[in-house]
This record gives structure tokens, sequence and C-alpha cells, in this order.
């Protein structure tokens, strides 16, 4: 069974109940799903897991959150070649810069993209639950 790591950041809940939402497509696909806060992820942990979702909302002027979610991803990249992942996050103004930024940050850093990125405005709506559903799906 694939092993898949939902890690992520929320301020305000909405990236965390994205995570949930990933969990539960994951799950739905038949493999294990382990939800998991960015402060409690590592590099050391990437091997874990066979795929890994990462979620984080845009923070400032459409940026990582910097002070948790930033330093650990910072981390992981050097395990992102070869890995397939997905990302998905909130956001409360913009258009999803840092969003298109991050997947080409992944892309240069050399991560298989299981789907296009999730985001969505404020708090997830049934569409964005659904979509966050079929990206954990994707991972699978």
């Amino acid at each position: 069974m694939s092993k898949i790591a939902i890690v992520y950041w929320s301020g305000t809940g909405n990236t965390e109940a994205m995570a949930g939402a990933v969990a539960e497509g994951v799950k739905s696909a038949g493999a294990e799903a382990k939800v998991i806060p960015a402060a409690d992820f590592s590099a050391a942990r990437m091997e874990d897991f066979d795929a890994v979702a990462f979620g984080c909302p845009a923070m400032g002027a459409e940026e990582l959150e910097d002070s948790e979610f930033l330093p650990m991803f910072e981390s992981c990249e050097s395990g992102l070649s070869g890995k397939k992942i997905a990302l998905f996050g909130s956001y409360g103004w913009g258009d999803g810069e840092w969003m298109r930024s991050w997947e080409q940050r992944c892309k240069n850093d050399g991560a298989v993209l299981a789907c296009d990125a999730v985001i969505c405005n404020e708090a997830p709506d049934d569409e964005a639950v659904a979509a966050c559903k079929a990206l954990g799906a994707a991972l699978v």
C-alpha cells in the first residue's frame, strides 16, 4: 500500500481543511494518508513516503509562510527530484501568483507534479473540496 504524506501549514484553518480533503482522496484511492503539520515534518522523512502533498496558504505579497513552512520546504527541496508531489493552498487576495511560482520552483527541483495545484479563495467550498480529493487520488 502506498504511503502519502500531506504536509501543511494553516493560519486560519482553510488550508488545514484542504489537507483533510486531500487525505480523503488518498484513502478513497486505496492508499495510506498521513496528515502532518509542517512543524512536524523534515527532509529526513521524505523517503518514508511514496508521494507528498504540500499545502501552504498565500502570505504577505503572495509568498509561502516563512517562519515554519518555508524553512521545512527548503530543507525538503533536495529530495524532490523524481518525487511525486502535489501542491495546494488558500488565499485571500491576489491571483494565485504564489502557487504558480511554487509550482515552477518544484519543477526546477525535478519534482514530478501529479496534477495541477489546487487553490481556493478563503475557506474551501464544495468545488475546492472535490478538487482536493482528486489531488489526493492523483498522488496514489
